[in-house]
């Protein structure tokens, strides 16, 4: 019999939580049959079995957080679990108990027909499971689970317009909440909120437990803060000229061409200065510099209640448009779901930018692993100094995040005046 542990998914998972299993005891599993969907601290997804045969235990209930290479289930061969019933009681050492087999008979079965009981507990136990209708689970998709609790609507009563009938966000968004909803976050009891001094100063208080992506965003941030120590170089970047290529990119592009953006012009230009300042393009770890061969820029998406960071992998070797169609295939990922450990993995450098939201400029927190980011704000019409004349002018702010046990303040500097440069004669940046 093989014992299935909970795996390593990401390079910096510990630990993960099953989110459902997608075979139950008894099912015939195949080699690369989607086992168990889980959380791990980058994204949610489907673990496929390495082995075949028959899921025999399931060891982790749906909603438990175990760390990497506990046992989370045993697969065994067709016969095992028939050998298993007629071996009769097994004492606590695992060996069967002998002479006990025909008395003992009857009460194996009466277990079996209890055994049914078992998925309707868990499903009252993990609020954001479906539970079992007709003897089958609702097939829907962590996210779409989530939001369906959150909207107080009953999966069983939805239909699922993704692969096999599965249930996927766009579903649940478009289902009509119960008018039974309204009412149902006043769980309070009976007189608990009718004078406003029975509370507190602050009114009512809604607590919530943040799923594992927004606890490990949380902890690192923090792990970051309190062992980096930051520093912050920022610049002023004049864009017109960039303004004026994209312009012209747009006019000569094809239907269905991908058009790059301002961010992924800064992307481009980053990738060029890391490769000529590897020290940005490093990290400090346990003591030492770790200088990275390959030049890969995390992107920072805004997610759901969350901030993901999929990763460019070899960007100075990408033109600006691949680099664009790159950045827009992932962060449609990150915002349906879909997103995949490895695509959040192996960043080098980080470009995060708010200029969408009319932010000018910010400092940004160095993502572990890394000795640098880049924060971005918004492209903005101003006047300048040219020439001894004032002049209208497409400015732009840039905040470099300096990790000082690696990056030193005249390397930073150099790093930064690099990427302004390549921003301000963009023909450098070669499509």
């Amino acid at each position: 019999m093989s014992e299935v542990v909970m795996p390593r998914l990401s390079d910096s998972m510990e630990e993960g939580t099953i989110l459902s299993w997608l075979k139950q005891v008894g099912d015939e599993v195949a080699v690369g049959d989607q086992l168990v969907e889980i959380e791990t601290d980058k994204a949610n997804m489907a673990y496929e079995a390495d082995v075949a045969g028959v899921l025999q235990e399931i060891l982790a209930e749906e909603g438990e957080t175990l760390p990497i290479g506990s046992p989370i289930a045993r697969i065994g061969d067709s016969d095992e679990g028939q050998g298993a019933e007629a071996a009769g009681p097994v004492s606590d050492s695992g060996l069967s108990l002998p002479g006990e087999s025909s008395e003992s008979s009857p009460p194996a079965a009466g277990a079996s027909e209890e055994q049914p009981e078992a998925p309707a507990a868990e499903a009252e136990h993990d609020q954001g499971q479906a539970a079992p209708a007709d003897g089958e689970r609702v097939k829907a998709s962590p996210l779409a689970k989530r939001l369906a609790q959150d909207k107080g609507l009953d999966l069983k009563t939805l239909h699922g317009s993704g692969p096999g009938g599965r249930i996927v966000k766009s579903d649940v968004e478009e289902a009509e909440a119960p008018s039974s909803a309204a009412p149902a976050p006043s769980t309070q009891p009976e007189g608990a909120g009718a004078a406003p001094s029975g509370g507190t100063a602050k009114g009512e208080v809604e607590t919530r437990e943040p799923n594992k992506l927004q606890s490990t965003i949380a902890r690192r941030m923090a792990e970051s803060k309190a062992t980096a120590p930051h520093f912050y170089l920022s610049i002023e970047i004049d864009m017109g000229k960039a303004v004026e290529a994209r312009a012209v990119i747009k006019d000569a592009s094809k239907e269905g061409d991908v058009v790059p953006s301002f961010n992924d012009m800064v992307v481009k230009a980053c990738s060029i200065a890391l490769r000529e300042f590897p020290k940005a393009n490093s990290a400090y770890r346990d003591g030492k510099f770790e200088l990275y061969s390959r030049v890969n820029v995390g992107v920072a998406v805004a997610a759901e209640e969350a901030l993901v960071v999929p990763t460019v992998f070899d960007a100075d070797q990408k033109g600006l448009r691949q680099i664009a169609a790159d950045t827009r295939a992932v962060a449609a990922k990150v915002r349906d779901g879909s997103v995949t450990p490895p695509e959040l993995s192996g960043g080098t450098f980080t470009v995060s930018n708010l200029g969408m939201y009319g932010i000018d400029a910010f400092d940004a927190v160095i993502n572990m692993g890394q000795a640098a980011i880049l924060a971005v704000g918004a492209i903005r019409d101003a006047p300048a100094v040219r020439d001894g004349e004032i002049v209208p002018a497409k400015l732009m702010k840039a905040t470099l995040s300096c990790d000082h046990r690696i990056l030193y303040g005249a390397e930073g500097a150099e790093f930064l005046a690099r990427v302004k440069q390549l921003l301000e004669e963009p023909v450098s940046l070669a499509l």
